[in-house]
């Protein structure tokens, strides 16, 4: 297991966190949470060994295999599939030995070294390799490409891969779905969820987070907390902890203002100067609890629109590309007044191209776009962020496009965008892509348009700052038009979905779990019809049967677990409903006002009683989990 004990990590003069005490399991798969820097990627670098703690010590297997996602990709003349197979470092280094030992003749070295192949499958490596880059995007014949050929985007993917090859026993994943589109996330989400390796996830996507954690490690006022479940679980229980420190927050103030009221009225009194000088000693003695609050740092709106055309923009028979090479053909998009359409499609299917269009930053090859009088566009994407003047400051930035407003008025307007105080003033060249993204969005809030056309707009955001865009952006308005592979900004935002495939934009008759359905279908028929990439159809027949056959055994072992874990989830959320419930009445300052020891007793008891329950059925749920993961996906 990973073990934490009193420990304390800085960067530099800054403390990230200190007096960390806490244990990962093997197999748990946990998300990692907290603000832009916060310390998520210095932990990543301590488990590594890059780091080395203040204080305190970090203690995890000395025989565990560590595997993260390289930053940067060499131009590399080696093929895609040979770069992604180089992640597992025990198949190469046995592969090396083995022509060594051929080359010397050594037969008995070859046999031994044979076997030890065959024990970690080393001769399905290909296949599996194949398989897995499948899953993240790439094509067949990607597969021979030499790494130099590939964009920055799908070198990032081909690291990935690295990674998820190598089998791994602890997997450091720090946003790895940044690059990816909506296919490879689910695809990304299943084989996580089935992998037996320990898993630690830094990640801003709610919906992938749901989907393949355990735990959840929220990095936070120089403090890591754990917490069971996965991300919506972990806002459960924060909040009813909050609801609680709420209620010893208030019941403090009151006995705070009793000792100060005892203070003021007997300070001078010589018969009441003894006792007043004891409760000032209390007073300074008292450990003031924090007001709970929520404590995101954004707090922003799209204000109404001054004018509403209808429609908006429309693209009528339409032919769009660069150069001669058209991308869509024949697009039909009235744009109303009040639509909210997400943009669904693989990447490069042509969705940011038919939002530079909408945007009038791309003309049509055929066809025309015709815009409604009175558009105020607002307009995001990834290219805007290269467009901020590097020596310039938010504040500036701001006045340039509101001159007539004040500067307070402008600084108290970046506040909600967490540019507060000295980083109103701060140089925009300094500044992180998160924080970049945030500057754009408030230049684009300021300027009151009535069409929104977003393509991407949650790249290098936080949670907290993706929650606040979704509150605001489900309160617009005006008319909108979402390209994103956030699912809970897309779920909460748009109306409509047009899917952009194949080169035509179409009406897509569903929701997200429809899409998504209808992506496991394309791959299927893509899978179907592909090439084989591995041996000949004997053999992965062969395979095949054997498969069938595990799966039916797998299928067997897993029913009973699946509806035992199910059993201690429902029973698991009852009990910590219960306790919230019971913490809340221990915490409230009438319970001990009526005088009724007997009450404080009996919910004392039973608090006792519910905190074991709680105790033994995490104990089992993770017995059963560990033993679903052994089995593996069915």
């Amino acid at each position: 297991m990973i073990q934490f004990r009193s420990l304390a990590l800085a960067r530099g003069a800054r403390v990230l966190f200190e007096q960390a005490s806490l244990q990962l399991h093997p197999g748990w798969r946990v998300g990692v949470i907290g603000a832009n820097g916060s310390g998520k990627s210095s932990l990543f670098a301590l488990l590594r060994g890059e780091l080395h703690a203040e204080q305190g010590t970090c203690e995890l297997p000395a025989a565990w295999r560590i595997a993260s996602v390289a930053q940067e990709t060499p131009p590399l003349p080696s093929s895609a599939i040979d770069y992604v197979m180089d992640g597992d470092v025990e198949l190469r280094a046995l592969e090396r030995e083995l022509a060594t030992a051929e080359e010397r003749h050594d037969g008995h070295r070859i046999g031994e070294l044979h076997a030890s192949l065959d024990a970690i499958g080393g001769y399905g490596a290909r296949a599996r390799v194949a398989a897995l880059m499948a899953g993240l995007g790439f094509s067949n014949a990607d597969l021979s490409r030499p790494v130099a050929e590939f964009s920055g985007g799908w070198r990032m993917r081909l690291n990935l891969a690295q990674a998820l090859a190598s089998r791994a026993d602890l997997l450091l994943l720090d946003e790895p779905t940044n690059h990816l589109d909506l296919d490879a996330i689910v695809w990304l989400e299943r084989w996580l969820f089935a992998s037996t390796a320990t898993l630690l996830l830094v990640s801003h996507d709610r919906d992938f987070l749901d989907a393949t954690t355990s735990h959840t490690l929220q990095v936070a006022d120089g403090r890591l907390k754990l917490y069971t479940g996965n991300y919506s679980a972990f806002e459960v229980q924060r909040a009813a902890q909050l609801a609680v420190q709420q209620a010893m927050f208030e019941k403090q103030q009151r006995q705070i203002a009793h000792l100060n009221s005892f203070i003021e009225r007997f300070r001078a009194q010589a018969t009441k100067a003894r006792q007043a000088q004891s409760r000032i000693k209390a007073l300074g003695r008292m450990e003031l609890t924090a007001a709970a609050h929520v404590d995101t740092p954004f707090d922003f709106e799209f204000p109404e629109p001054a004018r509403a055309p209808d429609p908006v923009i429309t693209i009528e028979d339409a032919s769009v590309g660069y150069g001669d090479t058209p991308i869509l053909s024949g697009v039909q998009l009235p744009l109303r007044a009040g639509s909210r359409i997400g943009l669904l499609g693989p990447n490069g299917a042509g969705k940011s191209t038919l939002v530079k269009v909408l945007a009038g930053e791309l003309a049509p090859q055929h066809g025309r776009r015709v815009e409604g009088q009175g558009v105020q566009l607002g307009y995001f994407a990834q290219h805007q962020l290269e467009q901020l003047r590097p020596n310039d400051t938010p504040l500036q930035h701001l006045a340039r496009l509101d001159p007539t407003a004040r500067e307070q008025q402008l600084r108290d307007y970046l506040g909600g965008f967490d540019f507060g105080g000295a980083m109103a003033d701060a140089i925009v060249g300094r500044f992180s892509g998160g924080e970049k993204s945030r500057l754009v969005l408030a230049m684009l809030v300021r300027s009151r348009p009535n069409l929104l056309l977003l393509d991407e707009p949650t790249n290098h955001l936080d949670l907290e700052m993706r929650h606040a865009l979704t509150r605001a952006l489900a309160e617009y308005a005006g008319a909108l038009v979402l390209v994103s592979h956030d699912r809970a900004l897309l779920r909460a935002v748009c109306d409509t979905f047009m899917l952009v495939v194949d080169g035509r934009v179409q009406p897509f008759d569903g929701d997200l779990d429809d899409y998504v359905a209808w992506l496991a279908q394309r791959r299927a028929s893509a899978a179907n019809t592909a090439a084989p990439v591995a041996a000949g159809r004997t053999e992965r027949q062969a395979a095949r049967d054997a498969a069938a056959a595990e799966r039916q055994a797998k299928l067997a072992r897993r029913r009973p677990l699946v509806k035992e874990s199910e059993k201690l989830d429902r029973q698991l959320e009852r009990l910590r409903a219960e306790s919230a419930t019971l913490e809340a009445q221990l915490a409230d300052p009438s319970l001990y006002a009526a005088n009724d020891p007997a009450r404080i007793q009996a919910l004392s008891k039973r608090q006792g009683e519910v905190s074991a329950a709680i105790s033994a059925a995490e104990e089992r749920w993770l017995e059963v989990h560990l033993e679903l993961e052994d089995i593996g996906a069915a």
